[in-house]
């Protein structure tokens, strides 16, 4: 019987041991994570959008953050969480902008059909078909202060973004777009 005590007591404090490493591992990670976290290189931010077109920007995403939808020359109203920035700005920094269009936002709305009836849905799934997608890799203009990843849609399929911690019509935001911007009969190559 001793023995089979002395082999409890044994592994019980082999046991209590390994917690008490445990437990100090735990907290040495915590506090690594939370200086480390202080000191991020990178920063959360909300993506919202902009659109200077006729067309509505069903959806969008910056590096795989996503954004609003936005109609025609909508924007800056809603923000979506979250993509990310560096804290302080590099040469060369970008990001890969994804979006679908739909060049005739307004066509459903004078269609005969009785909204989501099986006639409706099969015209909506005709009028989808209209739909294109872009794919651009963009600079991002220098910044002091990183803020709200804001993304402008343009005329031509352009896309312009910005990481500045203002807004437009405000001192040091790189873009004054107007939000009615003419489109071209023929876009430059």
């Amino acid at each position: 019987m001793s023995g089979l005590i002395m082999k409890k007591v044994l592994v019980g404090g082999l046991f209590g041991v390994l917690n008490v490493v445990r437990v100090c591992l735990l907290a040495a990670g915590v506090l690594t994570a939370s200086a480390c976290q202080s000191e991020s290189k990178m920063l959360s931010a909300p993506v919202t959008g902009y659109n200077h077109t006729s067309a509505a920007i069903n959806r969008f995403s910056v590096n795989g953050a996503g954004g609003p939808n936005l109609g025609p020359h909508e924007g800056g109203g809603s923000q979506v969480c979250c993509g990310v920035v560096p804290r302080h700005w590099i040469p060369g920094l970008r990001a890969v902008v994804e979006w679908e269009k739909d060049p005739d936002p307004y066509a459903y709305g004078e269609w005969s059909e009785r909204q989501f009836s099986d006639a409706w849905r099969k015209r909506m799934a005709e009028h989808k078909k209209g739909y294109s997608r872009y794919k651009a890799v963009v600079e991002i203009p220098q910044y002091d202060t990183p803020g709200v990843l804001k993304v402008h849609f343009l005329p031509c399929n352009q896309v312009r973004i910005t990481a500045a911690g203002t807004s437009p019509g405000y001192p040091g935001y790189p873009y004054n777009f107007s939000m009615n911007m003419e489109e071209p009969k023929v876009c430059p190559k």
